[in-house]
């Protein structure tokens, strides 16, 4: 067969990812600090951007509807729905079908008219422009090189570190949300300077367990972390060294004494001679008293909550942005009127035209992921009511996909939404990916049970069991049936694992031995 050359005509789809796609992408999975950064950027950037004093109207941006109620147990919640966004987007050039697909209808439609968005990009320094997303250098019309400290790593600060550690240490959301509170209230010395009674009364759970909860913290790296005074502190990292006998308790429960320098006093308390008492204090003095100060304490910065919700009368709920971290911009279209009029050259013109493009094309991607963040934040809140009113144990199964197909976006974006975004409660403040727990079924069809709350019933009867009685992995399991939850044996053999509890073997040797 002889080889040629021709020309063919061939239809096809593809997925351009346009600098405006990227911009609504890395927008809305933006935490408030990193989209201030960003807007701030933007102000530098682009002339035709200017800041306001006013606080944006989160309801200005919504569509009032009635009170929602929730189907299964009754509440209603009392926010605005976010609806779609009216907008098209006939001149992109984006496979639609793929776009829906990979990252969510909503994303797809969130563009502006189509008149508005330049088809090949930004002009060089007229504002967004790939090279904001890539971090290169190359299209920067200043000839200045790239700036290594957007690229330097963030110094890990004390609460980075211990979430963490949190995050390994146990897998039961209800123990990450009470971690994550106390975690919030250890300052830069390393103590936990909160109350532990308020704290457990505001997620409505045993002291104890909040106690439990801050003792696996208090194994974390650095040693002697969340100790409540000096006296802890030091005997947590006695007890890591293995040094926490008799003698050594007695004088870290007499620090007052060493202050004063009584050591005879000392000796008598703890029962040791003037030379056990020297090596004693060699010791303390090798420890560190305020073990949170090699992270230092500048870098870490306040959570402050993208979303409130606060109690409703009628028991509903009330969702609301948090206007104070909601970006105040706006276009000023005066200046535009007036240097338009002023323009000499194409140059000029095509500057001014990108820049009022980025500004327009900017004001309304905020505006999106506003309502995004908002529509999403309802639908957790409508899934969880009954952790808001019964506390941690009642957390219900929930994961990314019921929530995308409740309120019609991809789960892809509802993934984007809930990292880095928080929720001020009145049960405290916490991060939106947090409400998501695993489910076990129920073997007669009924409703699921979260995976929390199936722990919460291991540890129940583990606690009630007696020393004459001690409940196998597979007596557990029986007992689950019961009460309709169809869970595996491994399954509780891992859910005890993961709460510190020992096999049946172990806890009726030791028990044997305590009674």
């Amino acid at each position: 067969m002889a080889l040629s050359t021709k020309l063919m005509m061939r239809q096809g789809q593809s997925l351009v990812m346009t600098p405006q796609l990227l911009q609504a992408i890395k927008l809305l999975q933006f935490s408030n600090m990193e989209l201030s950064a960003f807007v701030e950027e933007e102000l530098e950037r682009n002339p035709l951007l200017e800041r306001t004093d006013e606080a944006p109207d989160p309801h200005a941006l919504l569509a009032d509807v009635e009170p929602m109620s929730d189907a299964q147990n009754g509440a209603s919640l009392d926010f605005n729905d976010p609806g779609e966004a009216d907008w098209s987007s006939d001149a992109l050039a984006v496979d639609r079908g793929a776009l829906e697909a990979s990252l969510g209808t909503e994303l797809g439609n969130a563009f502006d008219d189509d008149r508005t968005a330049p088809a090949a990009g930004f002009a060089e320094g007229a504002g967004l422009s790939a090279t904001s997303w890539t971090g290169s250098s190359a299209g920067q019309g200043d000839g200045e090189g790239a700036n290594l400290e957007a690229y330097a790593a963030n110094p890990t600060n004390l609460k980075d570190h211990l979430e963490a550690q949190l995050m390994l240490a146990t897998s039961d959301p209800a123990e990450r949300m009470i971690g994550l509170m106390l975690i919030d209230c250890i300052d830069d010395a390393g103590y936990y300077v909160d109350n532990m009674a308020e704290t457990a009364a505001r997620l409505k759970t045993p002291i104890a367990r909040v106690e439990r909860v801050l003792s696996i913290i208090q194994g974390f790296d650095p040693s002697g972390v969340g100790a409540r005074d000096l006296a802890e502190c030091l005997a947590i990292q006695l007890r890591e060294k293995d040094r926490f006998d008799p003698a050594m308790q007695a004088l870290v429960a007499n620090l007052g004494l060493l202050a004063k320098r009584d050591f005879a006093a000392l000796r008598k308390i703890c029962n040791v001679d003037e030379e056990d008492v020297a090596d004693m204090l060699g010791e303390i003095r090798q420890l560190d008293p305020k073990p949170g100060r090699a992270f230092g304490g500048g870098s870490i910065q306040p959570l402050v909550p993208d979303v409130i919700v606060r109690a409703a009368p009628g028991g509903a709920w009330h969702v609301e942005l948090n206007t104070e971290v909601l970006p105040r911009i706006l276009v000023n279209n005066s200046y535009v009127a007036r240097v338009t009029k002023s323009q000499s050259n194409d140059v000029d013109k095509t500057f001014m035209s990108t820049c009022l493009q980025t500004a327009n094309w900017l004001t309304k991607s905020l505006e999106q992921r506003a309502r995004t963040i908002l529509k999403v934040s309802s639908e957790i809140v409508r899934q969880q009511d009954a952790f808001f009113r019964q506390g941690v144990e009642h957390l219900r199964p929930l994961n990314l996909k019921t929530i995308a197909e409740a309120i019609g976006m991809h789960e892809s974006t509802v993934s984007r939404v809930t990292s880095n975004k928080y929720m001020a409660t009145p049960r405290g403040l916490f991060e939106l990916k947090y409400f998501f727990t695993a489910s076990i079924a129920s073997n007669n069809g009924g409703d699921a049970h979260s995976a929390e709350s199936v722990r919460f019933r291991i540890r129940h009867m583990i606690e009630q069991e007696s020393p004459t009685d001690i409940l196998s992995d597979d007596a557990i399991v029986a007992k689950l049936k019961d009460v309709n939850i169809d869970i595996a044996r491994r399954t509780v053999a891992k859910y005890r694992e993961s709460l510190k509890i020992r096999s049946s073997v172990e806890r009726r040797r030791e028990k044997s031995h305590m009674y």
